[in-house]
């Protein structure tokens, strides 16, 4: 299936020398890294010094390093509130904190959950509405709203999903901040994701080991298929998925870059985004977990991209893009209407028949 023509290996070549040019390689990509790791310590510094009781993540491309200057990432900013505790077992309450049951059901989307508000004294349900942030379901529950984030929002910030932006600022990158509560254990409808294994043996069982120890969180956002989505917040796994990110290999790093310059200037309609970067990330994980791991080199990048974008026109084909850890959550549940799935479905099509002319755009 890998071998392929010699132009193939030289495209190949050809491209990971320019993306080694413009900063793709590991020196600036470890730079970066470090930056804003620095960055990220400071900031928890400062919330230890003010007494607030926050712990900051800088997530997503920059703090990756998986991107360039022509991309116009934004910097996304992910704020852990330790007030609040999410728990799945009731021998996970805590005194004194704000303690939620998470709930996953018939209603609920997968890859999301309803938060169950519990008394702070003792480990029972509180049974009186005590705001407008929450309602009493059909069962007597009082769930906790996510439109929590609205009266959040400062100066110019915007509601984007589970996050707020602060865009066009001059001389500043766009931040995306999103607001999350701590899971106390790791969600149980993920647990299946430790014993998964793969033709390229990849995340190994140490990574997901670790991996579980970095912790989950809940963000205020619902499913765009659900019934209730004032209701639902969805599970995050993102400090995995940037340890994840962080044990790729170059040429890995490199498909990821190309996969989103591709986006941005081919694939989507101009009538807005609809497949994300992390869609195409999610693509890039289970590409690299059911290949093997020696296809994956300077001289195959070509035949990698490809692959990925093959995979990409499936998951858009099949309405269906399974969330890398939690895989019954579908990424592209309710994303396109059919005149846009037509639409990218034509455009990966024509990338994939027509790449060689595309991507000799990006050498020259």
């Amino acid at each position: 299936m890998f071998q392929e023509p010699d132009y193939r290996e030289n495209l190949s070549l050809m491209l990971s020398e320019v993306l080694h040019d413009i900063g793709v390689n590991e020196r600036i990509v470890m730079t970066r890294r470090r930056e804003y790791m620095l960055t990220e310590i400071i900031s928890n510094i400062f919330n230890r010094l003010t007494d607030l009781n926050m712990t900051n993540y800088y997530l997503g491309s920059q703090s990756e390093a998986t991107t360039t200057i022509g991309l116009h990432s934004d910097i996304d900013l992910l704020g852990c509130m330790h007030d609040y505790n999410i728990i799945q077992d009731w021998s996970e309450w805590e005194h004194g904190k704000i303690n939620y049951l998470m709930i996953q059901d018939e209603n609920t989307t997968p890859g999301y959950c309803y938060l169950q508000l519990l008394r702070h004294d003792e480990p029972l349900p509180v049974t009186v509405i005590p705001d407008a942030y929450c309602i009493s379901d059909r069962r007597g529950r009082i769930l906790y709203k996510n439109i929590v984030i609205n009266d959040l929002l400062e100066g110019d910030e915007q509601h984007h999903g589970p996050s707020m932006a602060e865009q066009g600022q001059p001389g500043f990158y766009d931040r995306d901040k999103v607001i999350a509560f701590p899971l106390k254990s790791w969600p149980q409808s993920a647990s299946g994701w430790f014993d998964r294994t793969g033709i390229g043996r990849w995340p190994t069982q140490e990574m997901r080991r670790y991996a579980a120890s970095t912790g989950c969180f809940v963000v205020p956002t619902g499913s765009r298929v659900s019934a209730y989505p004032e209701l639902e917040w969805r599970i995050s796994t993102s400090l995995t998925e940037r340890f994840l990110m962080c044990n790729l290999n170059i040429t890995q790093i490199r498909c990821y870059v190309l996969l989103k310059m591709i986006l941005k200037s081919f694939l989507n309609p101009q009538n807005g985004i609809n497949i994300s970067s992390f869609m195409c990330k999610t693509v890039l994980f289970h590409c690299i977990e059911n290949t093997e791991s020696g296809i994956w080199k300077d001289n195959n990048l070509f035949t990698c991209l490809t692959y990925c974008l093959l995979e990409l026109h499936s998951c858009v084909q099949n309405d269906c893009c399974s969330h890398f850890i939690i895989t019954e959550n579908n990424l592209m549940a309710g994303q396109f209407t059919a005149e846009t799935k037509y639409e990218l479905l034509k455009n990966i099509c024509d990338f994939i028949q027509n790449d060689s002319q595309w991507l000799l755009k990006f050498l020259y």
